[in-house]
């Protein structure tokens, strides 16, 4: 019997009771303009990150009191600043600088959702980056209460700070605190962290008396009801702790799945904008960092690559394979020099990367210890992957289609960082198959690319520049892109008498089956050509072999011999554009009136040869 498990749920609004906040995060820098906006400030805010980085912070954030106004109008070469679309109104705490954490309540108006309340909280920071302030920021609607007095059972809810350590759990809330933030390197991360846990942690107060920790909306800590909470002003009466779970770990990793599918999502509608199949590789790479990873390389399978279609077997010692991407957030040129782009490589045997691309499945390593970097990089000659994957958490994940592996990407976490798990593992397996799906699109459709244009340059004649009495100059030029492969053709052919036979022809529709035809028609043209028939005989003759091809196949064709001797051209026509006549004397081009007959095919109607007198220097265009 399989042991009862409480359902999931959708967290409702009376989480956010216990502390579950879906927060803004923004960081301003020494100048007052906004450095870092996450995904949480433009929902609640209605400003993307690219509209939001480089304004002015008090355009942007309810925090106009804490921003010091002094050093906002005496900078150098300040001058008027662009309405970034968001007004608040709020009561500024005493001073123009910040120099200490600060808390607020404000009403600001967004555009599409009118005025709303924002609860705030401020934090200065020091050190030697530029980040000068963090802001936190939450909707207080979803709290439950609205204004002052407004508040249901709970009151009115506020902005405080208190030491993490008064929280059950409080090691936990401290080491997710920089998930928080917004992305950014570990070193700023790490700074900023310390800070706010030494100023004091973000709490909601509910009446002034109770506190309860923000956190993001992946989680919450939840408060000891074997231990009452009391008011900070000290009057002792005691308040009800807010409402547990039976198992408060289900509610924590239905959160992380929750996470996970939301970035999944995310990253499926970014990828396959394009069949284009480097792009996509580009697309899928950069999906990954930082979200999920500081770096991420992809490699393919160099028959993929090149559009050589679906590879046979499983890789072994002997695959190429060749990196068409790298992504990461460390500092710029790191990796060129040992992992370059566009470098092709076959893997070592006993190497995790063999291993993921031989057996197909996922190979985590959560992490790379000294010993196992210097046995990796050992199996490599003439590199050095130590100083890139020592003390690092790294997982493989294949590229597969058809369960074929069609390459694989290499994704790894700095230092400081949560190392990868099983559930990271299984994250980065799906993101590696919808990515395979895509990348197997994207090599079809190269593969078919590269077939269409094969075929179409077979089927083209290569046709001599000087014939006798004549130069022939071709060029052929698709109208549409799906036209490049088609039932168009033309030909020469050299005849006894020093004449010249041309040809002209299309075949209705486009695709294999009318390239196909061509080629038949203009085997049989060339053929009849050697034989020197007349031109209306050869159109009679093409006639009677396209109808017992088929009652579909019909196509259009000219059929002309020079004859540089007599100074004419024979000419019959089946149904094709009639030919220009360009004279040397004047320049004039002349549109010759040729019998036109139907296209080959039809059957039942005769064709005609006219015959057209040319001189020295004219030209035939067909």
């Amino acid at each position: 019997m399989e042991p009862e498990v409480p359902p999931q749920r959708t967290p409702s609004s009376h989480d956010a009771m216990t502390g579950r906040v879906p927060l803004a995060v923004a960081v301003v820098d020494t100048n007052g303009l906004v450095s870092h906006w996450s995904s949480g400030a433009r929902r609640l805010f209605g400003v993307t990150r690219q509209q939001a980085v480089g304004c002015p912070a008090g355009e942007l954030l309810p925090v106009t009191g804490v921003l010091d106004r002094a050093e906002e109008e005496g900078r150098p070469g300040a001058g008027p600043v662009p309405d970034c679309g968001l007004g608040a109104e709020l009561d500024p705490p005493p001073g123009g600088s910040l120099l200490y954490p600060a808390a607020g309540r404000a009403r600001i108006d967004e555009p599409g959702r009118g005025r709303i309340d924002v609860l705030w909280w401020a934090y200065p920071l020091v050190g030697p980056g530029s980040e000068r302030l963090l802001v936190l920021a939450a909707d207080a609607g979803r709290l439950g209460g609205g204004g002052k007095g407004e508040g249901r059972d709970t009151g009115t809810v506020a902005p405080a700070f208190a030491l993490h350590t008064d929280f059950p759990g409080y090691q936990e809330l401290a080491g997710r605190l920089p998930e928080i933030l917004p992305s950014m390197s570990v070193g700023e991360a790490t700074r900023i962290v310390a800070q706010v846990l030494e100023l004091g942690y973000p709490v909601l107060e509910f009446s002034h008396r109770s506190q309860v920790p923000v956190t993001p909306d992946w989680g919450v800590p939840r408060r000891d009801p074997r231990h009452p909470a009391r008011s900070p002003l000290g009057d002792g009466e005691a308040t009800p702790a807010p409402r547990t779970v039976p198992r408060p770990e289900l509610d924590l990793e239905y959160a992380a799945v929750r996470e996970r599918l939301e970035f999944l999502n995310e990253v499926s509608g970014r990828i396959g904008t394009s069949l284009d199949l480097e792009r996509t590789i580009r697309e899928v790479t950069s999906a990954a960092v930082p979200r999920f990873t500081d770096f991420a390389g992809t490699h393919l399978r160099a028959a993929v690559l090149a559009g050589e279609g679906f590879p046979d077997g499983p890789p072994d010692v002997t695959t190429v394979w060749h990196r068409v991407w790298v992504e990461h957030n460390d500092e710029p040129g790191r990796w060129d020099d040992t992992v370059p782009v566009g470098e092709s490589i076959a893997f070592p045997e006993h190497t995790p990367f063999f291993r993921c691309m031989v057996t197909g499945e996922p190979v985590l390593i959560p992490y790379v210890s000294e010993e196992a970097s210097n046995r990796i990089s050992g199996e490599f000659e003439k590199r050095d992957l130590r100083p890139l994957i020592t003390h690092r958490s790294l997982l493989i994940v294949p590229l597969k289609a058809r369960d074929v592996v069609l390459g694989f990407m290499v994704l790894m976490r700095r230092p400081g960082r949560e190392p990868f798990d099983d559930m990271d593992r299984t994250t980065g397996a799906e993101l590696a198959a919808r990515a395979g799906l895509v990348l197997d699109n994207a090599r079809m459709y190269t593969f078919q690319e590269n077939v269409a244009e094969t075929l179409q340059d077979s089927m083209l004649p290569q046709v001599a520049p000087r014939m006798a009495g004549c130069d022939i100059a071709t060029r052929y030029l698709p109208g549409a892109r799906l036209g490049r492969i088609g039932g168009d053709w033309f030909d020469s052919v050299k005849l006894p008498g020093s004449r010249t036979a041309l040809v002209v022809g299309d075949v209705m529709g486009h695709g294999l089956n009318s390239a196909a035809m061509m080629g038949q028609l203009r085997t049989a043209v060339l053929t009849m050509a050697t034989m020197e028939m007349p031109p209306s005989q050869l159109l009679r003759n093409l006639d009677d072999l396209a109808q017992r091809l088929g009652e579909q196949y019909l196509a259009t064709c000219l059929y002309a011999v020079y004859d540089p001797i007599r100074s004419e051209v024979q000419i019959a026509n089946a149904g094709h554009i009639p030919p220009v006549l360009v004279r040397a004397e004047d320049g004039r081009a002349e549109l010759l009136t040729l019998p036109t007959g139907a296209p080959v095919g039809v059957g039942g109607v005769a064709f005609e040869t006219a015959t057209v007198r040319v001189r020295p220097g004219d030209r035939l265009i067909l």
